[in-house]
């Protein structure tokens, strides 16, 4: 088995004297897709910003391969809307990047054309692609993404994910994911971890799913949804695509 890209050994976190990730062990190989599922407040989002160095554990550290390449989409990102900032601009920032590069990485991200675009005036789910485009800029081997989706509508949000598994496929990163789409995610998903302050429990979305400490957190109508949902994702993606993430929602109350 190949060296991991980043692994957190024992890690514990606190903030505000409060303890935050308790003794937490996880590793993420090349090209995978890991999702962390977890309820509010259970630190998924303080994990992942100890992956990417923004947070100093408490004890325990974080492990990186040497000259490890992140890029990171976060939950959201407020602009200014009184100045004004085209998109390619703003993937110019701080460093400034050459027209054809800009475009390129928006065409892999799933944004062609919305270069001269103003950041301010972007759809919810073109804001997103944008902020992926950027975090693509250093062909990343590890992409971050925390709540991505927030804001999108069930049929952005697939279509979103889709997107990522598109760019795992072009550029052999791994991924992980923090999200609430649970009925997306962990179709879309090779490993799940299970997060309230420790890992309750991860694994294969089969085997998380049908783990007690999962089904305590979500219920276990989610089940249903998943199998069916894991049977249409293995379908072929050239031609299932638009039928694959519009079925199975309402089993799901993430």
């Amino acid at each position: 088995m190949s060296a991991p890209l980043i692994a957190a050994r024992d890690l514990t976190l606190r903030l505000g004297g409060k303890v935050i990730l308790d003794d937490v062990n996880v590793e993420i190989t090349a090209g995978e897709i890991v999702t962390i599922v977890g309820p509010n407040g259970s630190g998924k989002s303080t994990f992942l910003r100890a992956l990417i160095g923004a947070v100093r554990p408490s004890s325990g550290k974080i492990e990186r391969a040497p000259g490890l390449r992140v890029g990171y989409v976060p939950q959201k990102l407020a602009i200014d809307r009184s100045m004004p900032m085209s998109v390619r601009r703003f993937l110019g920032l701080p460093r400034r990047i050459k027209r054809a590069e800009a475009d390129q990485v928006l065409e892999r991200a799933g944004a062609p054309g919305l270069g001269d675009r103003q950041m301010t005036d972007l759809s919810g789910g073109q804001f997103q692609r944008v902020l992926l485009a950027r975090a693509l800029l250093e062909r990343p081997q590890l992409l971050l993404l925390d709540e991505a989706t927030q804001g999108l509508d069930q049929p952005g949000a697939a279509a979103f994910y889709r997107r990522i598994e598109e760019v795992r496929q072009e550029l052999g990163c791994a991924v992980v994911m923090v999200s609430h789409d649970l009925h997306v995610v962990m179709a879309a998903s090779d490993r799940v971890i299970c997060l309230n302050g420790h890992v309750c429990c991860q694994g294969t979305p089969e085997i998380v799913a049908d783990a007690p400490e999962y089904r305590a957190l979500f219920g276990t109508g989610t089940k249903g949804a998943l199998a069916l949902y894991r049977h249409r994702h293995t379908h072929d993606h050239d031609h299932d695509h638009d039928h694959a993430h519009d079925h199975s929602h309402e089993d799901v109350q993430a």
